[in-house]
């Protein structure tokens, strides 16, 4: 299978991080949607790929077998520049349900280290979804 691009790489991180746990939510999967609809990193990505390229992450997965092989390919595809914006996508869908559970947490550290991101932006990244998602009650 060929590399991913810079968009798939991005997608297949948030297919990923929602199927961690076994259980991909319509919450997680809507807010992919609107991930890949909202922020100006797809703003040229056509949108109705995203169902054929969360398959082909899906079929990855089970080709390799190695979710850290996988995320080595993503790595790879991904420009320095968009890595934490890649994190702060996979962290959107981890934190849509307001509870992260410990497969969640895994895969987020498997995919700091293989972006190897910094301490302080990951801070930073949870910091920012925390504020966001922050209610009145």
């Amino acid at each position: 299978m060929p590399s991913p691009t810079p968009h798939e790489a991005l997608i297949y991180l948030m297919v990923i991080t929602s199927a961690s746990d076994r259980d991909m939510t319509d919450v997680e999967l809507a807010r992919i949607g609107d991930v890949v609809r909202s922020w100006p990193v797809f703003q040229d990505f056509q949108q109705d790929r995203l169902v054929s390229v969360a398959q082909a992450c899906q079929k990855l997965l089970h080709e390799k077998d190695d979710l850290e092989g996988v995320l080595a390919q993503i790595a790879e595809a991904l420009p320095e520049r968009l890595r934490d914006t890649a994190y702060a996508a996979a962290f959107e869908v981890a934190t849509v349900d307001l509870e992260m559970r410990l497969e969640e947490v895994r895969v987020l550290q498997l995919i700091r280290r293989e972006l190897d991101l910094d301490t302080l932006t990951v801070a930073a990244i949870a910091r920012a979804a925390k504020a966001r998602l922050r209610t009145l009650t």
